[in-house]
């Protein structure tokens, strides 16, 4: 590992001649550009540092017919726009040892305007719909994923290297080592690590890092989950962020902790209202829970996705909001003032953040635009409650399958505006194909089921 950071914590923009400098005095030899295509899938395109000053240009093309979600091969012309504020020496190196550095980019068209299927610059548009009402959003994401051990061969296997179990320590917990070097690479990348741990499921762990506005976090998530990977391949472990990997125990989520700003100060908090939550968060919070549905093909947005989403393993499925209740969809942590938040708990770390996080802020200004009220809290355990008791209080639960969710998203409003029409198209497009890819599938469970039997 580097012993260097180069890493803006201070607010301001990298110059670019400050780049060229770093690059030279750290003998950076590659520079990635780095994007997400419509599956939040990073990609990127490698030059020599010699041409960093045809990236800074925004002179780099790419050819958009080959990325998924983006263009037909007649229109593929596209440009890197990178982001110079996102520059970093990537504290791993490759095979070859060599020093290389990352640039964020916004994919442009070839007129100069940003590609509306770029999810990235498709998150700057939402933020500029918040920002004509005077909002702007922070989010705090809670990725979890689980590391899981690889054979003499060096394939991944579904065996996990401990069986630990919710906060653990070692020697139970054999991720200690590994989450360490993960935190002490995310912190030499300029994050702010509050807190690691082990999570309930056997190789299952944790790394919270602080909350950042809307768009910082979704970059944050995307290398967030390229260090964690990184890392734990030198151990030679998989890290993996799909959502429910192992039948029978808990699978990842990745819980969003939101807040809206306005004129500096947090818009949620009103000391003198009830539950000291202002109107602004009251009509969020409703507006939350009557697009979630609708959105929930883009924080949840793989088939595997509704394994997770079962009752049983503590993932949220029920469609109300609390004070403390961990049953709930939404609950409102205990901070108020500035730390005044809503914990959205059913994404999972699968989802494309910034599709999933511009999806959460439409459906939080719908709710401030309509002012849409949300029901009384519940602060009962739902998971225990049955099913006559829920109906009788009204308490709906998310889609049962990738299906169901497209055919909310399809006839919502709120969520194709999240997504824009290029990226909606796109999306449901892929989204259909997976589904029916795996409906036809012929599974192990059904031969071993019915083979014999018929």
């Amino acid at each position: 590992m580097t012993e260097f950071t180069h890493v803006r914590l201070d607010g301001k923009k990298y110059t670019e001649e400050e780049i060229k400098k770093i690059i030279k005095e750290q003998n950076v030899r590659f520079i990635k550009l780095q994007f997400v295509d419509i599956n939040g899938q990073v990609k990127n395109m490698s030059i020599p540092s010699e041409h960093i000053d045809k990236a800074l240009n925004n002179e780099i093309m790419l050819d958009g017919s080959s990325i998924k979600g983006f263009r037909s091969i007649e229109t593929s012309d596209m440009f890197f726009h990178p982001d110079i504020n996102s520059f970093q020496i990537l504290p791993w190196r490759g095979e070859s040892g060599v020093n290389s550095a990352r640039l964020i980019c916004d994919i442009y068209n070839a007129d100069g305007t940003p590609f509306e299927g770029c999810p990235r610059c498709n998150l700057k548009r939402v933020m500029q719909e918040a920002e004509k009402l005077g909002f702007s959003m922070n989010i705090g994401p809670e990725a979890e994923f689980f590391l899981f051990s690889k054979d003499k061969d060096g394939n991944v296997t579904t065996n996990t290297q401990d069986s630990a179990g919710y906060y653990d320590v070692g020697p139970e917990d054999l991720g200690e080592d590994v989450r360490s070097d993960i935190v002490l690479t995310l912190q030499e990348m300029g994050f702010d690590i509050e807190a690691s741990h082990h999570e309930v499921a056997d190789g299952q762990h944790e790394i919270d890092f602080r909350y950042a506005d809307i768009l910082t976090a979704a970059d944050n998530v995307t290398t967030f989950r390229i260090a964690v990977k990184a890392i734990a391949a030198k151990h030679n472990l998989h890290a993996t962020f799909m959502p429910k990997p192992i039948y029978g125990i808990n699978g990842s989520g990745m819980h969003c902790n939101v807040s809206l700003f306005k004129d500096g100060k947090n818009a949620f908090y009103d000391e003198k209202a009830e539950y000291q939550l202002s109107e602004t968060a009251k009509y969020a919070i409703g507006g939350m829970l009557k697009h979630v549905k609708s959105i929930t093909a883009i924080t949840n947005p793989v088939v595997n996705s509704y394994k997770r989403l079962v009752p049983g393993y503590e993932a949220p499925v029920y469609l109300a909001w609390s004070l403390a209740n961990r049953s709930a969809l939404l609950r409102v942590p205990a901070k108020r003032g500035v730390s005044t938040r809503v914990e959205l708990r059913s994404p999972d770390p699968a989802c494309n953040p910034y599709l999933a996080f511009a999806a959460i802020l439409e459906t939080c200004l719908d709710g401030i635009r309509n002012k849409i009220d949300p029901p009384a809290p519940v602060e009962s355990n739902i998971y225990k409650l049955t099913s006559k008791e829920r109906k009788k209080q009204r308490i709906d639960s998310l889609p049962g399958s990738l299906a169901e969710a497209l055919d909310y998203l399809d006839k919502s409003l709120v969520a194709k505006a999240a997504l824009g029409e290029h990226i909606s198209k796109e999306f449901m497009t892929a989204k259909k194909k997976e589904w029916d890819s795996f409906r036809t599938y012929v599974s192990q469970w059904e031969l071993d089921k019915y083979l014999e039997r018929y």
